[in-house]
């Protein structure tokens, strides 16, 4: 078992938000696995060496698969990384754990969806739906982070 920092240990709030951070950062792993696979499959290499290795110089291509998994891979970089930051912070505001755990809950399930929604080229709106409803935890953090900070600018 690892060693635990006794104060960390005390702040559920902070221990929920590093649960739920840890399962996205998991996620982004798995988009870039499959991105991996499907470049693999497809033989659409972004790199002549990769290209060379798998078939030849004319496998250094673009394919609409692959550009579909780049864009959930971005689209996950610009959101989950304000999230890391918005989360962490937040989590020092001395939130009630129960609300904290909900606001971390909503974002982790709706960026799932949205992975998901993009991947298996869902029906619309359900991704941007998905984006919407994960956007909403993060506002809310931002905005009592701005109301905690405001007196100190």
């Amino acid at each position: 078992r690892a060693a635990h920092s006794p104060k960390m240990m005390e702040n559920k709030v902070f221990l929920s938000f590093t649960f739920y951070s840890t399962i996205l950062i998991l996620k982004m792993y798995v988009v870039a696995i499959i991105t991996g696979q499907v470049r693999l499959r497809k033989k659409a290499f972004a790199n002549p060496e990769d290209a060379l290795r798998n078939g030849g110089v004319q496998f250094c291509r673009e394919d609409p698969d692959v550009e579909r998994c780049r864009r959930a891979h971005r689209n996950d970089m610009e959101n989950i990384f304000p999230f890391l930051f918005l989360g962490a912070i937040y989590s020092l505001l001395d939130p009630s754990p129960a609300v904290a755990r909900i606001h971390f809950l909503i974002f982790c399930v709706g960026r799932i969806i949205h992975t998901i929604a993009y991947l298996l080229r869902l029906k619309a709106p359900t991704r941007s739906v998905a984006y919407g409803v994960a956007q909403l935890p993060c506002f809310s953090m931002a905005l009592q982070i701005l109301l905690a900070t405001t007196p100190y600018w």
